[in-house]
């Protein structure tokens, strides 16, 4: 469990959760298995909602791993929205693939796999929603181009922005092992409070998720 929010709030909110699927329980079961870095069903939520505001057709992630928070947002997009997601790891790419399938979301949801800072010239804007779960020391560098890539009153969405709290100086007790990591999210979050042309708000909801919109 993160610092962040205590135990007893987090039980409290995913008692109150009841959007999650059976497909989405079967891939929360396999990262949990796996150990692999999902968001949680609060979080798939919270992008849910965040896609129905916006009233999105087009979507942007970056970080697929096996399609858990991908078939959060792409379940409620209109019949003809697309949401593109992009995944370093080749193998984490073909179990989101099957997921999407399993899902019953293929036809909306296309994953290009690859290093996201390289394939970000393959799409073409603009996108309603854009969700940032990637490698987190590229956080910053990719930021300009993803704001690009947004429409005006577009929302970029952006997880791990507390880091267990290790963005806050002599806070956290368990610190992750790379402490480069830590540093490049502290910096991002003092860049999307100053970007020219974002608005932004963090909730502190599991690891904290920023909410930025496009002036």
């Amino acid at each position: 469990m993160g610092q962040i929010v205590p135990e007893a709030v987090e039980r409290y909110l995913a008692s109150l959760n009841q959007e999650s699927s059976a497909v989405l329980q079967d891939i929360a079961r396999a990262g949990v298995r796996d150990d692999l870095p999902l968001v949680d069903a609060e979080v798939g939520a919270l992008l849910r909602v965040l896609v129905l505001a916006a009233r999105a057709t087009r979507v942007l992630e970056i970080g697929t791993c096996i399609g858990y928070s991908s078939v959060w947002m792409a379940g409620v997009l209109p019949q003809g929205g697309t949401l593109i997601t992009m995944e370093f790891d080749e193998q984490r790419a073909k179990q989101a693939r099957e997921n999407f399938a399993h899902a019953g979301l293929t036809d909306k949801v296309n994953v290009i796999v690859g290093d996201a800072q390289r394939m970000l010239h393959k799409v073409s804007g603009p996108f309603d929603l854009i969700f940032q779960d990637g490698d987190k020391k590229l956080y910053g560098p990719m930021l300009d181009k993803l704001v690009r890539l947004l429409r005006p009153g577009g929302l970029l969405i952006t997880d791990n922005v507390l880091w267990n709290g290790e963005v806050v100086p002599g806070f956290a007790a368990d610190k992750h092992p790379d402490p480069e990591d830590a540093r490049a999210i502290a910096q991002y979050n003092q860049q999307i409070y100053s970007h020219p042309l974002l608005r932004t708000s963090i909730v502190p909801l599991r690891d904290g998720v920023a909410i930025s919109v496009k002036l």
